[in-house]
C-alpha cells in the first residue's frame, strides 16, 4: 500500500525527521509552512524504489552549516539549479528524486524539491538518519559513485565536482560552502532505482512520518517510559543537564554533556550519571561510565515536559530532559564493515557500537565487536 505525505501530515513529518536526526540534521520546523504550500492538495506519494525499475533517481539536499541556512535564507531555487546543472553535465534527466539524508532539514528540503520539480519522491535515502559527512553515505560505503556532484550557493554560484573519491568530495564541498555563504543546495549523480535496495536505506521517509504521528499522539506530560514505548525505543534516563563542555575539533565541534539522571524505570531511586558524547549528532551515551547506547542507533534527547526533541546545539545546562535510544537504520547493521563507518570509533570515540536488539525497542543493548 502506497504512503502519501499530505499537507496535514507536515507537523508529524517534521517531528519524525527531527527524531531521525539524533540531535542533528538541522531544524526543519521553520519551513513547515513552506512545505505545506509546496505539497499538492492530495499529497505526495512516497514511492518504493523497486517500482521505478532502472529509472535514474537523483539524491538531493543541502550541505553546510544548518544555522547559516536560517540566517542566510534560501531563494528556493538552489536545489533545482543544482539538479539542472547536473543534468546538463551528465545528459541524464532524473525520473525521481530522494534525499541523501532523510532526516532533519534535508528530509524536508528534498520533499519540497520533488514538489518544485514535479518529480516523484522516492522513500529512501543514503544515511537512514543524520550523519555529518558525505564520505559516510551508504553509496560511498558500498563503493558507488558520488560524483558528478553539483552545488549551488544562495548567491547563485554553481560548481560541479567530478572524478574525486568520497573523501575528496567531502573536502571540496566543505571548502566551497565555507567561501560561498555557509551552505549550498546539492545534487548527486543519479543511480538506477533498482540498485537502491543494495546501496540505500529504504523506507526512511515513511518511518519519519510514522514515528512523527506516534509522537504527536502522545498525551500531555506523558511519562518518559510511555514516550519510549510509543516511539519504539528504550529509555536511558531522565534528569537535568548539569554540564556541557563544548570544544573545537579538526572537523566539527565536539560536546560532552552530563545529565544527572534517575535510572530508567525507577522513578528517581538510585540516581545515575549519564554522559553524552556528541558532534553534530548525539553519538554515545554512557551510564555511570559504561556504554549504554551508541550510533548508528538514534540517540534522542527530549524535553521532559513536552517530549520535544532537543538538538545538540540547542541543549543548555538546567534543561530537564529524557534520554532515549531508538533503533537505527537496519542497513548499517547488515555487516561489521558498514558499522565501522558509522560507529563511535568513526568519530574518534574508543567504544564499539552498543545497539538495541534487532527489531526491538526494549531490553538490554547489544555490544557489537569490530
Amino acid at each position: 500500500m502506497s504512503v502519501r505525505l499530505r499537507p496535514e501530515d507536515v507537523d508529524a513529518f517534521v517531528v519524525g525527521l527531527a527524531l531521525l536526526g539524533s540531535g542533528g540534521g538541522g531544524d526543519a520546523l521553520p519551513y513547515r509552512q513552506a512545505l505545506r504550500t509546496a505539497l499538492p492538495a492530495d499529497g505526495l506519494e512516497l514511492h518504493d524504489p523497486a517500482a521505478l525499475g532502472d529509472g535514474p533517481v537523483l539524491p538531493v539536499g543541502m550541505i553546510g552549516a544548518t544555522r547559516m541556512y536560517a540566517e542566510k535564507l534560501p531563494g528556493g531555487q538552489e536545489i533545482p539549479r543544482a539538479v539542472r546543472a547536473l543534468a546538463r553535465w551528465t545528459g541524464v534527466e532524473p525520473v525521481a528524486v530522494m534525499p541523501y539524508e532523510g532526516a532533519g532539514l534535508n528530509g524536508a528540503l528534498a520533499t519540497m524539491a520533488a514538489a518544485q520539480l514535479g518529480l516523484p519522491l522516492v522513500d529512501a535515502d543514503l544515511m537512514g538518519r543524520a550523519l555529518p559527512r558525505l564520505d559516510q553515505i551508504s553509496r560511498a560505503v558500498e563503493g558507488g559513485a558520488v560524483t558528478p556532484f553539483a552545488m549551488c550557493d544562495p548567491g547563485g554560484q554553481t560548481v560541479l565536482v567530478d572524478s574525486v573519491d568520497p573523501v575528496g568530495l567531502e573536502r571540496t564541498a566543505r571548502a566551497f560552502v565555507a567561501h560561498g555563504g555557509g551552505w549550498a543546495g546539492t545534487a548527486m549523480v543519479a543511480e538506477p532505482a533498482r540498485a537502491l535496495g543494495r546501496t540505500a536505506c529504504v523506507g526512511t521517509l515513511g518511518r519519519a512520518l510514522r514515528v512523527g504521528r506516534a509522537h504527536l499522539g502522545l498525551p500531555e506530560k506523558a511519562a518518559p517510559e510511555h514516550v519510549a514505548e510509543v516511539l519504539g525505543g528504550r529509555l536511558l534516563g531522565t534528569g537535568r543537564v548539569a554540564d556541557i563542555s563544548r570544544q573545537r575539533s579538526a572537523s566539527f565541534g565536539r560536546a560532552s554533556i552530563t545529565v544527572l539522571a534517575a535510572r530508567a524505570g525507577r522513578d528517581g531511586a538510585g540516581g545515575a550519571v549519564l554522559r553524552l558524547e556528541a558532534e553534530n549528532e548525539y553519538l554515545l551515551v554512557l551510564c555511570d561510565g559504561e556504554p549504554a547506547a551508541s550510533c548508528p542507533d538514534l540517540l534522542c534527547v527530549l524535553d521532559r515536559r513536552t517530549a520535544t526533541p532537543i538538538a545538540v546545539d540547542s541543549l543548555r545546562p538546567g534543561d530537564d530532559v529524557m534520554v532515549l535510544a531508538l533503533p537505527g537504520p537496519p542497513w548499517w547493521r547488515e555487516s561489521r564493515r558498514r558499522l565501522r563507518r558509522v560507529g563511535p570509533r568513526a568519530f574518534g570515540l574508543g567504544c564499539d557500537p552498543v545497539l538495541l536488539p534487532s527489531g526491538a525497542g526494549a531490553g538490554d543493548p547489544v555490544a557489537v565487536a569490530p
